[in-house]
């Protein structure tokens, strides 16, 4: 099972949802970083379940520890294991998952897959697993702040039918944190929380798309053909729970322009070279032009409803099961600081790449 992401910048992720604990790897952090629980936490608070009446009620403080890789308070080059106990784990939930699939899940497949499958909690498949990632993204979105001055955010965009206007240029991260959709456009939030409530009342979820920017990121990370940078923030982006879509700058929308229209024409000012509109999103032949990164990750609604639906069991027949647990009726606010994370781990990863090949 691949669990390993980035080339220069490595991040290995283990641990089941209702295991001892969750955690990741990191390989490849440059040395002398002044690095601390106290830096990582945040994020993982921002993470966690509980946190709101609109995300799972399951009860997890996510408290981590640095296990390896620092001294003195600094990062030594060698790799950092990053460990967060599960202390609110109920197995006795999942029962009846043991014998049958759950609709939309990664059940099924898994099984069909291995022959052999975690049933409490969805193990590996867990939406649990990205608190290593976001740990890890912590890490490398300090390293892009204090030593290339770059800045990434994200925030819900839109929640089913519901968007918000919001401009990637100006969006600031205390807006995104002043409520708990976290959706900058307080106006639009309050709608997107009053669905939100309405369909988890109703024992239904519902889904949505967050926006992830980047600020400050220099011309020139980033490689032509396999590696380009908005592929491998698709990857990045697509790997998460429930995402079932990307795109980048104009997205599909772009196809209703014509050329002309759509072309980001270059300027020049003061030695440096700008665009004055930015429908590539910031990325240009797989590499950054210096302009904001910016792009969309829409997320299904989550699987698990607290209706019955048709399934079948572990002996292929046809059954129905009704969804039992703690669970997200919307991952929106909680994928917030999944993309940021992700979004983060690939920037560094090019950056160390970068630096590796032109110096």
């Amino acid at each position: 099972m691949a669990s390993t992401f980035g080339q220069l910048f490595r991040i290995t992720t283990w641990g089941e949802s209702h295991g001892g604990g969750v955690g990741v790897v990191v390989d490849g952090c440059p040395p002398r970083l002044k690095l601390s629980e106290a830096d990582i936490q945040p994020d993982l608070d921002r993470r966690r379940p509980g946190q709101s009446k609109i995300v799972s009620p399951r009860k997890e403080s996510d408290t981590v520890q640095i296990l390896s890789g620092t001294f003195e308070g600094k990062t030594l080059g060698t790799p950092i294991c990053l460990w967060v106990k599960n202390t609110d784990a109920r197995p006795e939930a999942y029962a009846e998952m043991k014998a049958k699939f759950r609709p939309s899940h990664a059940d099924f497949t898994c099984f069909a897959k291995y022959g052999i499958r975690n049933w409490q909690g969805g193990g590996r498949a867990s939406a649990r697993e990205t608190v290593g990632r976001v740990a890890a993204g912590a890490i490398a979105k300090k390293i892009l702040r204090e030593r290339f001055g770059v800045e990434t955010l994200a925030y819900v965009k839109q929640v089913q039918k519901i968007i918000a206007d919001v401009n990637p240029d100006q969006v600031k991260f205390r807006d995104v944190e002043s409520n708990i959709i976290r959706c900058p456009d307080r106006k639009t939030a309050e709608k997107m929380i009053r669905l939100v409530e309405k369909m988890r009342k109703a024992g239904d979820t519902v889904g949505g798309v967050v926006e992830g920017i980047a600020r400050g990121v220099p011309a020139g990370w980033g490689e032509p053909v396999f590696d380009k940078l908005e592929a491998d923030l698709a990857k990045a982006m697509l790997s998460l729970p429930a995402s079932k879509a990307f795109e980048i700058g104009s997205g599909f929308g772009g196809i209703l322009l014509t050329g002309r229209q759509h072309n980001d024409p270059f300027r020049a000012r003061r030695g440096k070279v700008f665009t004055t509109t930015n429908f590539s999103g910031g990325i240009q032949g797989g590499i950054s032009n210096g302009q904001t990164i910016f792009f969309r990750v829409a997320f299904k609604p989550v699987a698990t409803v607290m209706h019955p639906q048709d399934t079948v069991d572990v002996h292929f027949h046809n059954t129905t099961l009704k969804g039992r647990g703690r669970h997200d009726p919307c991952v929106l606010p909680r994928a917030v600081p999944m993309v940021e994370a992700m979004t983060a781990l690939v920037l560094v990863d090019h950056a160390l790449r970068q630096q590796a090949q032109c110096g």
